[in-house]
């Protein structure tokens, strides 16, 4: 157990599922006051009986959620010291998606870490310690081929969680962007013939990526990466941009032809 996260209060959105509740678990394993999350009331609070935490079923994303979330948080546990906006979509669709799915993405996969950061960083601040960590996904570093909403927003969400460490980490702010490929969860079991394509070859279980996160805060490391070879990807795609884009190319294509066997054999 890590004296770091013992006895903190710790806030998990998206937590009745996958990699939520796997962070859920691994900071009540920890010693950490753990607020559970999700849209699905029953989720959320089946994970908080199970790690002895406390449920907070609710919308993560909107502004109204997000505060009703955060005052709900501080009521239970005194005060909020890590904050896990956790909580993602990933529709499908390129530029052609419809305008209500780029609006949700954006909402839930960018707006919900402004809204709560908002709110969290007047007591943070002035308390002169806080950490926030944001599930970005390696498509965030990346891309992510066949869902354009998904690969723009978490984008930005790794953007954001950048720009939080760039402006406060002299003020005691601490950031961890989670940065995984394929997870075992439901949401790669519902991305289709692209996801099983990209990802399922190397999907990890969630476990594995609360694991990593524990290593990145006793490490106070930004970028957090359950699958260690995005970083050579990452760094890649920086030093040779045209070359990555003719990969990533060159896999969008084999990506057409593994879904064209796919269909034609079904």
């Amino acid at each position: 157990m890590s004296t770091r996260l013992a006895g903190q209060g710790v806030v998990v959105t998206g937590a009745g599922h996958g990699i939520g509740a796997a962070l859920a678990e691994a900071f009540a394993t920890e010693g950490a006051r753990v607020v559970v999350n999700d849209l699905d009331a029953g989720a959320a609070e089946q994970v908080a009986a199970r790690i002895g935490g406390i449920p907070a079923p609710g919308d993560a994303a909107t502004a109204e959620g997000v505060a009703a979330l955060i005052a709900a948080a501080r009521s239970a546990l005194g005060r909020i010291d890590v904050y896990c906006a956790n909580a993602g979509v990933a529709p499908t669709g390129g530029a052609d998606a419809s305008p209500g799915a780029w609006a949700t993405a954006w909402d839930v996969n960018v707006m919900a870490h402004v809204r709560a950061a908002e709110l969290l960083l007047p007591d943070w601040l002035e308390r002169g310690e806080g950490r926030f960590v944001a599930t970005v996904s390696a498509a965030g570093l990346l891309t992510m081929l066949g869902s354009a909403p998904y690969a723009v927003s978490k984008h930005g969400a790794l953007a954001f969680a950048e720009w939080l460490a760039a402006s406060y980490r002299h003020r005691g702010l601490r950031v961890h962007a989670v940065c995984p490929q394929g997870v075992r969860t439901r949401m790669l079991a519902d991305s289709g013939l692209v996801g099983e394509a990209l990802l399922a070859g190397s999907a990890v279980e969630p476990a594995a990526v609360a694991d990593a996160l524990l290593r990145g805060i006793e490490a106070e490391t930004f970028l957090v990466l359950p699958h260690p070879e995005v970083a050579g990807y990452y760094a890649a795609r920086a030093a040779e941009p045209d070359r990555w884009l003719d990969g990533m190319n060159r896999l969008q294509q084999n990506i057409d032809k593994h879904v064209g066997e796919k269909g034609r054999a079904e």
